[in-house]
Formats: structure tokens, sequence, C-alpha cells
């Protein structure tokens, strides 16, 4: 199915929920400081006395000034897009430029994140017992997002559980030609809706929900438990 065919939608999730690890802290600079026009030459001057700076910012040239964003929470919505490697692809990027990815519930972020962790986790032959920190962060979202929620997920060439081979090439398309993102079918949770934002400024408002620790068992994650208060859940 060509780029084209897929119709724009006005995606508005004021809670919208994207579950990271915890070990990104956010950075001031896009915390503290208004205009984001401002940020190069301030960089410049606090290398002079924090020359590993620009390893916590990443590439800021990836984000073009218009849409940088800035004030509380920006850091969680800059990271992804100053923060890419190819080494890191993802369902719609090659890992060539960032995609900010949330889902529309707690519920769906989790299924995605755990399923990811769970590779990460098999791959490594890691022991059972409890893993790494993960943060919920709860933003809102507001764009016009090319819909694929006319695709089944599991069935669609672009909702294929392992092979990202034709969403990324349809992400580069849609990306080159201006579009905001895309919003679609949950891989990981049925009945679940995702979308992947292609610039920082399509989300808000984002503050910091739950910690999370994720429980592998030698073959998935089947627990989770909120740091906060101790309760354990179990994975269905």
């Amino acid at each position: 199915m060509s780029a084209w065919d897929f119709t724009v939608a006005q995606v508005e999730w004021p809670g919208a929920v994207r579950i990271i690890r915890s070990a990104f802290p956010p950075i001031d600079l896009f915390e503290d400081i208004a205009d984001p026009a401002d940020w190069p030459l301030l960089i410049l001057a606090e290398m002079k006395t924090n020359p590993r700076l620009m390893e916590t910012i990443g590439n800021l040239d990836l984000v073009p000034p218009s849409r940088r964003v800035s004030g509380p929470g920006a850091s969680w919505l800059m990271a992804p897009f100053t923060h890419v490697s190819r080494d890191r692809p993802s369902r719609f990027s090659d890992g060539s430029f960032g995609v900010l990815y949330v889902a529309e519930s707690f519920e769906t972020a989790l299924f995605e994140t755990i399923h990811h962790h769970g590779r990460f986790m098999a791959r490594t032959r890691e022991a059972p017992g409890w893993t790494s920190q993960f943060r919920e962060l709860v933003l809102a979202i507001d764009g016009k997002l090319h819909d694929l929620r006319g695709e089944r997920a599991r069935e669609s060439a672009l909702l294929q559980p392992d092979d990202y081979s034709e969403s990324q090439a349809l992400g580069a398309k849609l990306r080159a030609a201006k579009s905001d993102g895309v919003v679609y079918p949950s891989v990981r949770r049925a009945g679940g809706e995702c979308a992947g934002l292609f610039w920082p400024d399509l989300a808000s408002n984002a503050m910091q929900g739950r910690h999370l620790d994720y429980h592998w068992n030698g073959e998935r994650v089947d627990l989770y438990r909120e740091a906060g208060t101790g309760k354990v859940f179990r994975i269905g």
C-alpha cells in the first residue's frame, strides 16, 4: 500500500502514556530555558566547563529550532529526537531519525515495553529476577497523523510483530513529505492504539507518573511492581 493511501486524522490524546528506562534524567537546559533559539549559544558557553554536555543533550541539529520544545518535561520530549542511532531502529524509523512513541493508555504502553524488554533479556540470557527500573510518563499529544488504524495488527505488512521493513519504508516516506506522524493499532495489545510522532512539538505537558520494576521469569516479563507503593501486579 502506498504512503498516500492513508488519510490524515486529528489525534488528540490528553492522557497519552509512554514508559521509558529511568536511566535518563531530565536535561536542565531544556527545562529551564524558555526560548529554544537560544540553546546553541548557551550550549557552547556551558561546554567550556562541562565538555561532556553533548553526550547528555545529543544532536540538537536533528530538530529544527521551530519544532523544539522547552519548559517542564521538555527533556522527555526532546530525547527521542536528539539521541538517534541506526543501532536502535524502531517500527517506523531505521534509526536515522527520531520518533516519539506513545500509547493511548497505560496498559498498552506496558505491553509494548515489556515485549521489547523481554527480547533484550532473552538475547542476553539474563537470570530470572526483578530488573531495570522504568518510569511512566503521562503527556498530551495533538497532531494530524496518518491513520493506519484500518490495518490489522499482525496481518498487515506494516504491523508485523518482528519485521519492520515495510513500516520503516513508510515512515521514511511520510517524514520526508512533512507528515506529523502515524497512529496505528498496537501490535502487542489487542484493541490498543499507539502513535509515532515525527516531531517533539506535537506533544506537551509531559509529567512523570509511577516508577516501575519489571520481573523477568527467564522466559518473559510476568510481573510489574509499582516502586512507590510496593504493589505487585501479574501480567496476563
